[in-house]
């Protein structure tokens, strides 16, 4: 098993290329965090041909709708939602040059495909620590869409968040590896 690997936003295409599915990794830097319909609203910004609220080259949204902060706290327990759901708005994403995604959970074959086509890296966070992952957290910011409540586009600053490399830009994939196993 390889050591740990230190990454850090933005992700270039030769960051994810060195990355292998079943590697882990330790994330620091600016992560962006978009559910659901933060998703479908990014993707209809990008079809009128507006920009998105964050830089996208090189980018990492994290699918999580983390919940408020307690007094004295950054932010309230944050951790990965299921992935397939953003799955009919990531390759738009990827085209913009967004190069990361967290989640938990497998991808569909168009996934995978656009993930070797713009050399990017799925990551999966642990469910069932939330609470442990919000300590990774150093700065927490609304970016857009705030009626969404905890599900707002944020922009949140990480480090040594703990993730393991599930789609690699070479067409691994771990949960696949580890069925054939």
């Amino acid at each position: 098993m390889r050591p740990v690997i230190e990454i850090a936003t933005p992700l270039t295409a030769a960051a994810c290329r060195s990355l292998r599915a079943g590697d882990r990794v330790s994330l620091s830097g600016d992560v962006i965090t978009a559910r659901d319909t933060a998703h479908r609203l990014l993707c209809e910004a990008l079809a009128r041909g507006e920009g998105l609220p964050f830089p996208a080259e090189g980018a990492v949204i994290f699918y999580a709708g983390p919940c408020p902060a307690p007094p004295g706290f950054i932010i309230g327990a944050v951790g990965p939602t299921t992935s397939y759901r953003m799955d009919p708005f990531t390759v738009p994403l990827l085209k913009a040059g967004v190069r990361g995604m967290i989640g938990k959970g497998k991808r569909s074959a168009a996934v995978r495909e656009a993930i070797k086509e713009h050399s990017a890296v799925y990551l999966a966070a642990l469910g069932g620590i939330a609470a442990l992952l919000s300590r990774c957290v150093t700065q927490n910011e609304i970016l857009a869409y705030p009626d969404l409540g905890p599900e707002a586009v944020r922009r949140l600053t990480v480090r040594n968040l703990p993730l393991v490399v599930v789609n690699d830009p070479w067409g691994n994939d771990l949960y696949e590896q580890v069925l054939s196993r």
